[in-house]
């Protein structure tokens, strides 16, 4: 479902797949993260997406212009998950909401898988 922005002279509706490709460029500087995860149905396996495919790891849910995100994420090894999770959490909240002007209600980050270099 949208976001909609009611303003004076109309609306602006921002549709899902518009926060999620922003939360995935977001997602993406952030320091320690190799790429989002898409979990292949057939085989319950998860595959690391291009970057023109980013927001297919990403679940956006949009009520009453209150925004959750559920990111899928695979880490480089070595790195501290805690901390690039909550990295990540904090650049997408930002991002979304300087770029958007709505609220993040709600940020998860999910690590589906360990990169080696």
């Amino acid at each position: 479902m949208p976001a909609i922005i009611n303003r004076k002279l109309g609306n602006i509706v921002i549709e899902d797949s518009v926060i999620a490709n922003i939360a995935g460029i977001s997602a993406m500087e952030s320091y320690g993260i190799v790429g989002m995860a898409s979990k292949n149905a057939a085989d319950g396996i998860f595959e690391l997406l291009r970057f023109e495919n980013l927001s297919k790891g990403i679940v956006v849910n949009t009520e009453e212009n209150e925004i959750s995100i559920e990111l899928h994420v695979i880490l480089e090894y070595g790195v501290k998950i805690s901390t690039v999770g909550e990295n990540i959490i904090e650049r997408v909240k930002f991002n979304i909401e300087n770029l958007t002007g709505l609220e993040v209600d709600n940020i998860e980050v999910l690590v589906e898988g360990i990169r080696l270099k």
